[in-house]
């Protein structure tokens, strides 16, 4: 029995029958009405899905972060279970959520593959499912996602989703969802520099590049690089892993960036092939002359897909020419250059700091959307909206946020108590 979602009446999701091929690297098969049948399909694997996966991301209302190969190099060096959902319609595919299947806590949660790391997660739907996506839709699309993954996942966590995105509402809009603590900060990109920092503090902007320059071309000059070689891009991605080291360490922080698998998904990326502009992840420095001469002042890592572009990371030496904020230069001049290179929107990434307000023209509002599979789920599900909420209204007063990192810092300073033998 098959129902319309336009009606209210309850869905039936019809498992693959035992006769039925199953399609390579699948699971069930869930069904549901949409005027044609709607199938969602779960795959544990990416391979079957790639000539599709790759046509839907480009559209640009989607993410980079579900392009395949950024999810890809992540599989690669995680290995976590995967439950990817394919929405078909007459048998075209209509939207891929690429999700991963992390436990913490004892609780199974479906994310969308390298959460961690995504500074923003769409999806991958077709245009044509997103106009006529309303929030009947959305909810029964939600309930079928659900049953989907009953078994495999306690809940569904989608993280960092825009409601409002390149002047569309996400799909998902309408469903369960709690404003996450961390907005994202754009710069809308003009015809070229002086028409893009016209739009900020001009006058201001161009006295501190100035000095920025005159300060550096004191201690010998420098020039902006951009990794190009496999040797420059193994040798810099390795300075990266060792500059932020030195910061986490000085401020007391986890490093993110320690673990093996993380650091072996960043090198990965650096090995895919850009196409024209577009890459997953390119590395940009400004390397020193002079008494400092060829030392690297500081690193960023930008990915690119059609005009937008993503400042992933930063880094930047404190020892070298400390005076000149090298990474305040640097933004200054990879702005420069994407712009000529057709670039519309340059991303700054999750995180409110007074360097991405300097910079930002948009303040990106992101959700998560928290759809409970298990009643284990359930209360996982209200745990993380209680936290997030609770993060996001320490935010909002900065000086009862700026004491709890004081705190955090100095915790992790402390010692435990605990052998290391």
């Amino acid at each position: 029995m098959q129902t319309s979602i336009l009606d209210n009446r309850s869905l039936v999701a019809e498992p693959l029958s035992p006769g039925k091929p199953k399609a390579a690297g699948a699971g069930r098969t869930m069904v549901i009405g949409v005027a044609e049948d709607l199938k969602i399909e779960v795959f544990d694997r990416m391979e079957p899905l790639e000539t599709e996966w790759r046509r839907l991301q480009r559209d640009s209302f989607t993410s980079l972060h579900q392009g395949y190969d950024w999810c890809d190099a992540w599989v690669r060096s995680h290995g976590h279970p995967l439950a990817i959902l394919r929405g078909t319609i007459a048998g075209e595919t209509c939207f891929i959520l690429p999700l991963e299947i992390v436990t913490t806590r004892s609780v199974r949660i479906a994310r969308y593959i390298a959460s961690p790391f995504n500074n923003i997660n769409n999806g991958l739907f077709t245009p044509a499912f997103r106009a006529r996506c309303n929030a009947q839709v959305a909810r029964s699309v939600a309930q079928v996602i659900v049953r989907a993954l009953s078994g495999r996942s306690d809940l569904v966590w989608l993280q960092n989703m825009p409601f409002d995105w390149r002047g569309e509402r996400h799909p998902f809009a309408a469903l369960p969802s709690a404003e996450n603590q961390n907005h994202a900060f754009q710069l809308t990109l003009a015809a070229d520099m002086e028409a893009t920092i016209r739009q900020l503090n001009a006058k201001r902007r161009r006295k501190i590049y100035r000095s920025q320059c005159r300060k550096i071309e004191a201690h010998g000059g420098f020039e902006h690089i951009v990794a190009e070689t496999d040797t420059e891009k193994a040798a810099m991605i390795d300075l990266f892993f060792r500059q932020k080291a030195v910061r986490f360490d000085a401020h007391g922080l986890p490093n993110v960036f320690r673990p093996c698998e993380i650091q072996a998904f960043f090198r990965s990326l650096l090995q895919v092939a850009p196409e024209d502009c577009d890459t997953p992840l390119q590395l940009h420095a400004i390397r020193l002359k002079g008494a400092n001469e060829g030392k690297i002042a500081a690193i960023a890592g930008l990915s690119r897909k059609n005009d937008h572009v993503i400042c992933q990371f930063g880094s930047i030496d404190e020892h070298l020419v400390p005076d000149t904020s090298p990474g305040e230069l640097l933004f200054f001049l990879m702005i420069e250059k994407v712009i000529g290179e057709g670039a519309a929107i340059f991303d700054f990434g999750v995180g409110d700091q007074c360097y991405k307000r300097r910079w930002c023209t948009i303040e990106t509002v992101q959700h998560d959307v928290l759809l409970p599979v298990s009643a284990r789920g359930r209360i996982a599900a209200a745990g993380l909206q209680l936290v997030t909420r609770t993060k996001a209204a320490i935010k909002r007063h900065p000086a009862l946020y700026a004491f709890i990192q004081r705190l955090r810092a100095r915790a992790a300073k402390e010692p435990t108590g605990e052998s290391e033998g």
